[in-house]
Order: structure tokens, then sequence, then C-alpha cells
């Protein structure tokens, strides 16, 4: 660690820190030993987390003392973790429909927050101090694992219109005292990619954070130009917002010559899990629950998949509790070579509708037709979207070598999964744009 980082994290962020009154310093410490702590003991904080957090939002936020009073829950009488189960899944609707009543009485300087709304309408929730300090200490805690603290030089690839809205000068100044950069995600022409890739080289960043997409997009352009970003001295690529595909993983590997980090989570759910350097997805235990669920609802056990849910037992001023993602995954049934007693999740398999679904009722994962268009050739990038069982449109931009037969090797793959009746609509198009929040999907099902 340089001198400086030292001075950064050890000196200049716990100040930044304390006068924006967040207690993130304190909670990473906690954090920093509590992640070496035997399942049984960490199942043993987070139950009285829970605890405390429910006996908190039952007095003080107006929705959850109706819902208690209503249900006869009694928050103090919680033993055991399966107590949540009590208590109805939260929806984006739900919080929609109560955003008011979800604020807790005392609550100061909430700040107003949306999701990307790349699944359909955007989310306004809030968030205040607590579930930011919370959230800052778990990042800080998943990067040292791969040897980078705050201070060491950051490059950011993002696309979402708050943060770059917020770039005043304070914020500004702030991110060169701490060496952080921010490139946006939303444009990537030839000629930004060209600055992208300079700026990396003359950086030379301790990690680069971002999306996925983003980040590969950038490497195969680097590639592209013949231009060596493999000796840089990048740490580790972490990865976030998107689903990883190994392509893409292998591909930032290959050009940036450093190991990728997946990273979960959401604005709206917070740090879920972080990827340790022994392979694992380990769940911020501290501050998270997670359940999975089946169609119905029912809580499933370690090793099946459904949807994921989170409880955040640090968002008492705007409450996150049994909150549905809408993204498909799998707890895992045992712990990780690394060590940490954090509980792991084993599969993160995407969106709901990152799912398709055949006219038969089959359920399958959009990879089952990624990856025709990924191997055939002249194609340079490409979007499925699943309109109805009836019709599956493909956006495509064509690249050296394309051939016209690429459209019936498609279409015939497409109906074999999907159905034979199914009509596959080709646009063409010299850039697929990504989302409003700046990431990119492959594949959007309005049928799932």
């Amino acid at each position: 660690m340089s001198l400086y980082t030292k001075l950064v994290s050890g000196v200049l962020f716990p100040l930044h820190e304390r006068l924006k009154h967040h207690s993130t310093v304190s909670v990473h410490r906690n954090m920093e030993r509590s992640q070496w702590l035997p399942a049984g003991e960490l199942e043993m904080l987070q139950l009285s987390r829970l605890r405390t957090f429910l006996e908190d939002i039952g007095e003080h936020v107006p929705y959850y003392r109706q819902l208690f009073d209503s249900l006869g829950f009694r928050p103090e009488k919680v033993d055991a973790l399966q107590a949540l189960q009590q208590l109805p899944l939260m929806g984006k609707p739900e919080i929609r429909a109560h955003s008011e009543q979800m604020k807790a009485d005392d609550a100061l300087g909430l700040a107003r927050f949306n999701t990307g709304g790349s699944s359909g309408e955007p989310l306004i929730f809030f968030i205040g101090s607590q579930r930011v300090s919370h959230d800052v200490a778990a990042k800080w805690r998943a990067t040292r694992w791969w040897g980078v603290d705050i201070g060491d030089p950051e490059i950011v690839v993002w696309g979402s219109p708050i943060e770059l809205g917020a770039q005043d000068r304070v914020r500004q100044w702030r991110d060169k005292l701490f060496r952080t950069q921010l490139l946006p995600a939303f444009e990537m022409s030839e000629q930004k990619l060209d600055e992208f890739v300079n700026t990396i080289c003359q950086v030379k960043p301790a990690m680069l954070f971002g999306y996925p997409s983003a980040l590969a997009h950038i490497a195969e352009h680097g590639q592209k130009r013949g231009i060596d970003l493999s000796g840089l001295g990048i740490r580790v690529a972490f990865v976030t917002s998107e689903r990883l595909y190994d392509h893409q993983r292998e591909k930032i590997e290959q050009v940036f010559g450093c190991p990728v980090a997946n990273g979960y989570g959401g604005r709206d759910a917070g740090f879920i899990a972080h990827q340790c350097p022994s392979g694992s997805m380990h769940i911020t235990a501290e501050d998270i629950i997670v359940e999975i669920i089946d169609a119905h609802g029912k809580v499933l056990p370690p090793g099946q998949s459904g949807e994921i849910v989170v409880t955040h037992l640090a968002t008492r001023d705007y409450p996150f509790v049994r909150y549905r993602t809408g993204d498909v995954g799998t707890l895992s049934t045992g712990g990780c070579a690394c060590g940490r007693g954090l509980p792991v999740l084993q599969d993160i398999q995407g969106r709901s509708t990152d799912f398709l679904v055949g006219q038969d009722g089959t359920v399958m994962h959009g990879l089952a037709l990624i990856y025709i268009l990924r191997d055939l050739p002249g194609i340079a990038s490409f979007k499925i979207t699943q309109e109805s069982l009836q019709l599956t449109r493909v956006d495509i931009v064509r690249g050296e070598g394309f051939v016209t037969t690429n459209e019936q090797a498609i279409e015939d793959v497409f109906k074999q999964r999907l159905g034979q009746g199914v009509t596959v609509e080709f646009n063409y198009c010299d850039e697929i744009k990504p989302e409003k929040s700046g990431k990119f999907r492959y594949v959007i099902s309005k049928v799932a």
C-alpha cells in the first residue's frame, strides 16, 4: 500500500465520512472482524440485528406499525430468522402505493433515489445515512479482498444519471483526492472508446469498476486497436449491475491481465454479495438476509433455484423487508475455501425478464438464444426482445463478414427453442443503445 493510499484510507476518508455523519469506518471495522465468524455465530448476529431492526421499524415506520398490529406480529418475540416468513413479501407496487408511509417518523436527511427502470417503470424510494454507511462499508471490505483500498487509483465506468448528474465541484475535488475517475458508459462511439482506452493507459488504475458489458466493450476495442492493456498493474476488474457472462469475463481478464470479481446488488436492494478470490459470491450477512422463493412465494431450501428476496437490516429509515428483487438465484449448501463464514450465493441467473417462454410454456434462460448469435460471423452486437409468445424481435449491428444466410440459421434455432409458430423479426441498425440506466441487456422478455 502506498503512503498516499494510507493517508486517504486512514485519515482523509474517515474525516470525509465523519463530516457527512456517516458511520462507514466503524461499520467496516466490525465487518472485517465478523466475516471470519463461524456460520452459526453469524446467524446469531443476524438474528439479533433482525430483532432490533423489526422493533425499530414497528415503532417508527407507519406502514410497518400498522402491518404488525394487523398481523398481531410481535418483533420482540422473534427468536429465529424464519420468523420473517410471517411477514408479506414486498415488491415495487407495494412500495409505490405506500411510499410516504414507508418513511420513519424520525428519519433525517433522506435522499431520493430511483432504479434505472430497465425492467419496467422506475421505482422511487429513499435512503438514509445508515444505509449509505453500511453499503459503502460492504463495498470497501470486498475490494480489500482483492488488495485494493480506498485511495488506490480507480476508474469507474458507469451510466447512472444520478452519479453523472451529481458531478459538482465539491464531488469532483473529492474524486480527485481519492483518485477515482468516472467514465460515462452512455456513449460508446469509436472516439469515446479511444478516449477511454487512453485514460486507462494514463491512469494505470489498481481497479476497474463498472458494468461487465461496458468493460468488455472497452477491452475489445483496445484489442482491436492493438493496444496492450495487460501490463498496467490492474489488480482486479469489479463488475456489477448486469449479469456477467463467461465470454465477458474471458475478454476482460485476457485484455486487462487481471481477475474479474463479480458483485451482485442494486440501488434498491443494496450490496447483496461480492466474489472473493476463491470464487464464491459471499452475502453481506451482517446487513442482508437472503431468501429464495418459488413462484407461489414459498421459501426454498439451499440448492434450489428461485427468486431472490432480501431484507436489508440497515434500512430503518425506509425499510426494505422481504423485497422481491426479480432476480433468480440459488443459495449454496456449503461454505467457501477462503474460510469466511459469510453465506454464499451459489448461482445468480439474472432477472426473471432475462428468461424466455416457449409457446408450450417452457421457461428457458436467454443464453439458449444468445449463443447462436454470438457464434455466427459478422454480428458486431445484438439484442433479443420477446414481444409476445408469437413474436420475437432481433436487433443486429452488422460487422465484417456478415452474410444474409445468418437470418435463416438464427430463425431455425429460435423456432426450435420457442416454437415453430414464432415469427422472428430482424431489425438492422448502426448501434444498439444501452438502457436509460446505462446498462446493456442482451435479452428482454415481455412475456416472462
